[in-house]
């Protein structure tokens, strides 16, 4: 079983750029199996299956952000795709945090972003760019050469690392790449681990707390003139 996660801004072409690997996959003889994860709403899960015919689901994280909610159910959504024969799970969830990473060790975690959605759209996204290893930057007819390079850029200079692959997702330009990728990257192993570290503590507006000021909070803190702090025991 190898897991695929996939993750990025909403409207970034993340559901378009997946459709055109499973529609590659499948050429190939592929199994693959599909898990949408998002907060209230989302038809994607029923899209993949009418097109396809292959097993898809999805869950609402309701209350949680989506990317910890990967965390908690994503054991469990590798046994569903084991239990029908999936070779390959693809996973593609909202990431609305922007501080968490939605990867897990041992398996590809691809970032999908729009390319008409600012040149300083890399440096805003943190972790769900930094700890991937594909960057796929869609829309790309949509801007300039000029555009594209400075974008490109600013895209390696947070994740320098990264393998960077140009797509006009709607037609299939530039997937071709990314399916060779998925194809060559490695079994996923037990116990799966979470890539990176999460948040240093939980703030408790999460949890509940309604009122407004620094003063009714405890936890990881700041204020408007001092950086982060920490009040409680």
């Amino acid at each position: 079983m190898k897991v695929i996660v996939f993750a990025g801004p909403p409207t970034c072409g993340k559901t378009t750029v997946i459709r055109q690997v499973i529609r590659r996959m499948i050429r190939k003889g592929l199994q693959t199996a599909y898990l949408k994860i998002d907060v209230l709403y989302a038809e994607e899960d029923e899209i993949i299956a009418r097109e396809f015919g292959i097993p898809s689901r999805k869950i609402f994280s309701g209350e949680l952000c989506p990317d910890h909610c990967n965390v908690v159910v994503l054991d469990e959504a590798v046994e569903w795709a084991e239990g029908v024969n999936a070779d390959y799970l693809f996973v593609e969830t909202a990431g609305l945090c922007l501080r968490c990473s939605p990867y897990i060790e041992n398996s590809l975690g691809i970032v999908v972003l729009e390319a008409t959605s600012g040149m300083n759209l890399p440096r805003k996204i943190g972790p769900m760019l930094t700890l991937a290893d594909i960057a796929v930057i869609t829309k790309i007819d949509l801007i300039s050469q000029a555009e594209r390079e400075v974008f490109r850029y600013r895209v390696l200079e947070a994740a320098h690392e990264i393998t960077v692959v140009e797509s006009n997702a709607l037609y299939g330009i530039g997937i071709d790449p990314v399916v060779k990728k998925i194809i060559r990257t490695q079994d996923i192993q037990k116990p799966m681990f979470l890539r990176g570290n999460p948040p240093v503590g939980t703030c408790t507006i999460c949890v509940g707390k309604k009122e407004i000021g620094a003063k009714n909070h405890f936890g990881v803190l700041r204020t408007m003139e001092q950086e982060l702090f920490y009040v409680g025991e």
